[in-house]
């Protein structure tokens, strides 16, 4: 979540209109009188509030002097002429309004971050457009690293080298952790405690271990990244609803890989539950088997989005009243909320592991028929 670039160091509030535009008499009243003038045009919340929680092929670090300063991140892109690589900087708005970029004689379209091939998306409706993330058939295979892939890869370097350095430490001093290893031991021990040992049973617990730390510390190091508003951080990775999904996707391949014979029989032939009553218990099992992954999927991302878009909202307050005075108290709401998410942050974590836990330990639990 981005606070350094939001899109309005243009405003004026200690004036009355919050952006200006310059246009001319005869477009605003359609008379050919051409006399230069100013038009209000309104803050728009939901707009600055879509920018921020969703993707995007650059970091917008600031504006200077009316012009923004944006860190741009590369395109890779599989094309009908093969491979293509250049930089989200080459995007250009032609006089359409849509982001356009002329790569080897191949013009590309980008729209609200997906990138489409000029002629096709020219045909396309508005519900088309809107749904293009399924137009398979209009678009490059896109292999670009934007702000959530790029916090992706970041909190998978920085897990490396934590756990890294954690390891070293004990190989020095196996016998009493300091420093880094002192502070991660304790959180290692209660996922191994009080998460994979209740759920999952002493005996099969390590075997799931390195699993649940990683979508633990994984989930929880991104969250925080998401509360940073500044360059290299503020990206929304765990707020994307295609994120949680692979996330729960992964969980749901693990417990069903997991499942073992008293599971499965569970499922296809619940114990004391007459025969007759098969061709319904079977179908709520299996839907009962994806409502899982789907409750994960959807916790994750709407506890992470609607934090986000709260504290915006409170930010934008002061640019919808126009007035400085609001400030203040919107100001200690965005902190009162800000220290919220942080214990969101590690409590959402918990509990993507917690339940993912639970799930598998379902699945490989014994159960004795008597």
């Amino acid at each position: 979540m981005n606070f350094a670039s939001t899109p309005v160091d243009s405003v004026s509030v200690n004036h009355e209109t919050v952006e200006t535009t310059e246009v001319s008499h005869a477009e605003a009243s359609n008379h050919g009188e051409t006399v230069g003038h100013k038009i209000e045009e309104e803050f728009n919340a939901s707009e600055l509030i879509n920018s921020h929680i969703g993707d995007s092929h650059d970091f917008h670090i600031a504006d200077w002097d009316g012009h923004p300063i944006s860190f741009s991140l590369p395109v890779i892109l599989w094309t009908n002429n093969g491979l293509e690589i250049f930089s989200s900087s080459k995007f250009h708005h032609d006089n359409s309004g849509e982001h356009v970029v002329d790569i080897n004689g191949q013009k590309l379209v980008r729209y609200k971050e997906i990138i489409f091939y000029a002629d096709k998306f020219e045909t396309m409706t508005a519900d088309q457009k809107n749904t293009g993330a399924f137009a398979f058939d209009a678009r490059p295979l896109d292999f670009s690293i934007t702000k959530n892939v790029f916090s992706m890869l970041m909190s998978a370097i920085i897990l490396f080298f934590l756990f890294f350095a954690v390891a070293r430490s004990y190989k020095k001093n196996p016998n009493a952790p300091t420093g880094l290893a002192g502070f991660l031991e304790p959180l290692v021990t209660y996922v191994r405690d009080e998460i994979a040992v209740p759920n999952i049973g002493t005996k099969k617990a390590g075997k799931y271990m390195p699993y649940l730390l990683t979508i633990f510390f994984f989930i929880w190091i991104n969250n925080l990244i998401g509360l940073i508003p500044f360059f290299p951080f503020s990206s929304n990775l765990t707020g994307n609803i295609y994120f949680t999904f692979v996330m729960a996707f992964i969980t749901f391949i693990v417990t069903t890989l997991s499942g073992n014979k008293s599971y499965w029989g569970h499922i296809f032939n619940t114990p004391g539950v007459p025969v007759w009553l098969a061709p319904i218990m079977i179908p709520v099992e299996i839907i009962g088997m994806l409502t899982k992954p789907f409750a994960l999927m959807i916790r994750l991302f709407a506890n992470i989005t609607a934090g986000h878009i709260i504290i915006l909202s409170l930010v934008s307050l002061i640019f919808i009243f126009k007035s400085i005075a609001v400030g203040p108290v919107a100001g200690a709401f965005v902190l009162f909320m800000s220290v919220l998410e942080l214990l969101v942050a590690a409590l959402q974590a918990y509990v993507f592991t917690l339940l993912s836990a639970l799930f598998i330990g379902q699945a490989v639990e014994e159960h004795d028929h008597h």
